[in-house]
């Protein structure tokens, strides 16, 4: 007789199959993928993507089948309230609760009060970090400050996804419950395409929100201050988070020498990252902090070195020759930018072999799922 799968209850703001809110969904998509052998999974969530309004053509404010064997509910922006969370937990039979982030009141902070007598996980993703807390500080800083006040975290276990994210854990909330295991990769991974690289030829590809904590701005100042020859394509994938900084970004890109040529490309289904990436030569990243970074992963797994900061847990990546991570100085990136265009076929092969090596040896790493069912249970 098989035994029975423990029933794991998980809370996110948005899920599958939205994409817009980029790496939360992949990582809890990947984990469920990776899982539902083990485990049900059961997923509280919206039933819009991030920053829409248009709903999902798809059952609202009931369980309905989900991907991986699991079952959703997606609330409604009528059905979603204080009394139907309550009502919600109450009525699902579930052994663990995994609750993502911190900071939205309604799929982080209110399942909490409705959870004190189980099991509780919740997954930092990065917003617990210096670099995450100091966007929109004052609200944050208060709102942790009530927390601990409230012991709205007594008696939780914090997921963090590597050591310095359990270090930003314990600096904020003390000697609290942290236990580690990292992103997984999805189940299958991409066949990587074939492309020349001409040396003076250059594509390099964001795929990420047009946001500050991404450093779109900062990657087109980089470019900017490049002055070398080449010829250079920086094509920009992602949601514009912020209308503003957008318009900074613009007036960048207008004054970006002839050779240097960037466009806004628009959004790319989560299923179809790696695909793109796979179009060009490098992933170019320079990000203010990542706690996992799940579009580098997909960039070694398409077989592309990345060109990113040194705010990642990717780290020491020219020793492995699968791309560069640098700190954050604009003359640093326009500098390896130079040295990147100047790439001949052979040399910029020999990095993507290395970056699809670095996907291969990290997504077979069964340590990784071991860390999960420490986690969950078993």
């Amino acid at each position: 007789m098989s035994k029975e799968k423990k029933r794991i209850l998980i809370f996110i703001d948005w899920f599958l199959p939205g994409y817009k809110a980029g790496g939360p969904v992949r990582s809890m998509a990947n984990m469920m993928e990776q899982l539902s052998e083990e485990y049900h999974f059961l997923v509280v969530t919206r039933n819009t993507d991030y920053m829409e309004t248009k709903p999902y053509e798809l059952p609202a404010d009931s369980w309905g089948e989900g991907p991986f064997d699991s079952e959703v509910y997606y609330f409604s922006k009528e059905g979603l309230s204080f009394k139907n969370m309550k009502r919600l937990i109450a009525e699902t039979n579930f052994d663990v609760a995994y609750v993502n982030g911190i900071y939205s009141w309604w799929f982080s902070i209110l399942p909490l009060f409705f959870l004190k007598r189980h099991k509780v996980i919740v997954g930092v993703r990065g917003m617990l970090a210096r670099s995450a807390i100091n966007v929109k500080s004052t609200k944050k800083r208060v709102f942790l400050k009530m927390a601990k006040v409230l012991g709205l975290y007594k008696s939780v276990v914090f997921h963090a996804t590597n050591e310095q994210e359990k270090k930003d854990t314990r600096a904020v909330f003390g000697d609290v419950s942290v236990a580690v295991a990292p992103n997984l990769p999805r189940k299958v991974l991409p066949e990587p395409k074939v492309i020349s690289k001409e040396k003076g030829i250059l594509r390099l590809v964001s795929m990420a929100r047009i946001a500050p904590e991404k450093n779109t701005l900062f990657a087109l100042e980089a470019l900017k201050k490049y002055t070398g020859g080449g010829e250079i394509v920086f094509d920009l994938y992602g949601q514009i988070y912020n209308e503003t900084y957008w318009r900074d970004c613009k007036m960048v890109i207008d004054a970006l020498p002839a050779n240097s040529h960037v466009e806004y490309r628009g959004l790319v289904e989560s299923d179809k990252v790696a695909e793109v990436i796979g179009d060009y030569h490098f992933l170019f990243l320079p990000s203010r902090g990542e706690n996992f970074g799940h579009v580098i992963l997909e960039s070694f797994t398409a077989g592309r070195p990345v060109l990113i900061s040194d705010q990642t847990p990717w780290r020491e990546l020219e020793k492995e020759n699968c791309g560069f991570d640098l700190p954050l100085e604009e003359s640093i990136f326009a500098d390896k930018i130079g040295k990147i265009v100047e790439l001949d076929e052979d040399d910029w092969r020999k990095m993507c072999d290395a970056a699809g090596e670095k996907a291969q040896v990290f997504c077979s790493d069964a340590g990784n799922l071991e860390a999960y069912v420490r986690l969950l249970g078993e």
